[in-house]
C-alpha cells in the first residue's frame, strides 16, 4: 500500500474528485444535473481511470446518449422510466416517450469523510417522476479505498438503500419483464468506453463468457480489454456483497452484459420478474467495483477479492 495519501476534492453544487498519490484524477462522481431532461438527470461517476490513467468509463456515446458512466438506474418502475433515452413498450420496440422519463434528486451529503487511505459519503437523493411527483428516497453510500499502486488497482464500493415514498407499491421491472428477451437491464449499471468493444468477459466458474453470463448469476464479473491509442489493457471487476446472493435481498440479481456491440455491465435487480416494495418499505443492495491496469485472469481477482472484505 502507499503512504502518500489520496485528495479528495469537492466543488460544491458540481462534482466530487478522488485523485490518487501521483496526481491521476482516478473518480470523479458528478451530482450537477445534466442538461438532457430525455436523459434522465442524475449523478454519475465519470471519468473513471485506472491509477495508470487508463480511462474506463465512456460518457454520452453516439448510439446511446443517456449512457452515462457508472450510474445507478431503473429502467421500468412503475410506468416511468429512470434509465433515460427511449422506452420499450412490448410489440411496438423501443419509442420515444418524454412522459416517461423521471429523475433522481441530489439533496445533498450527510456524511462527508477523507482522509489518505480512504473516501467515504453518503449522498441524499429524491426519485421524481416527470410530473414533478416525489417516489422514492434514496440514501447512496460511496466509497473509495485499497487505492494499491503495487497491484495497480482501486476499489469503488457503491451501496443503494431506497424507500418509497408513494401510497401504493412501487413496482420494478426490466425490458424483459416488459417483453423483450434478454434485456434485463436496470440497476446500478456500467458503459464502458468505446475501445472495451468486444473485450474479454469472465467470471469465477472457468467456462464463463458475455454470452453464458447474461441473465446469469455469480458472486463476480470481470471485464478486461485492451486500449486503443497506447499499448496496455484494463481490467474492471463487479462484485456483489454477499447478502446480495444470500437469499436475503429484496429480488434476486442476475447479470446483464454484453461485450458486443457495445461494453455494457449491470447488477440488474429485476431482470426476469418484476418486484414491488411497498409503501413505507425499503430495500438495500450493495455493491464493489475493481479498477485496474493490466490483464488480470480469474485467479488474480480471486485472489485481490479474498484480500478484501466486506
Amino acid at each position: 500500500m502507499n503512504s502518500r495519501g489520496i485528495r479528495v476534492t469537492h466543488t460544491h453544487g458540481e462534482a466530487v474528485t478522488v485523485t490518487a498519490p501521483d496526481g491521476t484524477e482516478i473518480l470523479r462522481y458528478v451530482y450537477r444535473p445534466d442538461p438532457e431532461r430525455f436523459e434522465s438527470r442524475k449523478p454519475y461517476a465519470h471519468p473513471m481511470r485506472t491509477l495508470g490513467g487508463r480511462t474506463v468509463t465512456g460518457y454520452r456515446p453516439n448510439d446511446h446518449r443517456w449512457h452515462k458512466g457508472l450510474q445507478m438506474t431503473a429502467s421500468h418502475l412503475s410506468g416511468q422510466n429512470f434509465w433515460g433515452g427511449n422506452s420499450y413498450v412490448h410489440g411496438r420496440g423501443y419509442l420515444p416517450i418524454p412522459e416517461r422519463v423521471g429523475s433522481m434528486r441530489h439533496d445533498g451529503f450527510s456524511s462527508f469523510t477523507a482522509g489518505e487511505e480512504r473516501f467515504d459519503c453518503t449522498e441524499d437523493l429524491t426519485w421524481v417522476a416527470h410530473g414533478g411527483e416525489e417516489w422514492a428516497r434514496e440514501q447512496r453510500g460511496l466509497g473509495v479505498h485499497t487505492v494499491d499502486e503495487e497491484a495497480g488497482a482501486w476499489v469503488l464500493d457503491w451501496s443503494i438503500r431506497l424507500t418509497n415514498l408513494r401510497d401504493t407499491p412501487l413496482e420494478f421491472g426490466s425490458p424483459t419483464t416488459a417483453g423483450r428477451e434478454m434485456a434485463g437491464y436496470t440497476g446500478l449499471n456500467w458503459r464502458g468506453p468505446r475501445d472495451f468493444t468486444g473485450g474479454t468477459v469472465f467470471a469465477p466458474d472457468p467456462g464463463a463468457d458475455a454470452g453464458t453470463l447474461m441473465g446469469a448469476q455469480s458472486a463476480w464479473l470481470g471485464f478486461r480489454a485492451e486500449h486503443d491509442e497506447y499499448d496496455g489493457y484494463s481490467t474492471l471487476v463487479f462484485a456483489h456483497a454477499p447478502e446480495n446472493l444470500d437469499g436475503s435481498a429484496i429480488h434476486p440479481s442476475h447479470w446483464f452484459v454484453r461485450a458486443e456491440p457495445i461494453p455494457s455491465v449491470a447488477f440488474s435487480w429485476a431482470f426476469f420478474e418484476e418486484f414491488a416494495l411497498p409503501p413505507g418499505e425499503s430495500f438495500a443492495y450493495r455493491y464493489r467495483i475493481v479498477v485496474a491496469d493490466g490483464a488480470w485472469d480469474r485467479e488474480r481477482v480471486g485472489a485481490f477479492l479474498e484480500g478484501v472484505p466486506w
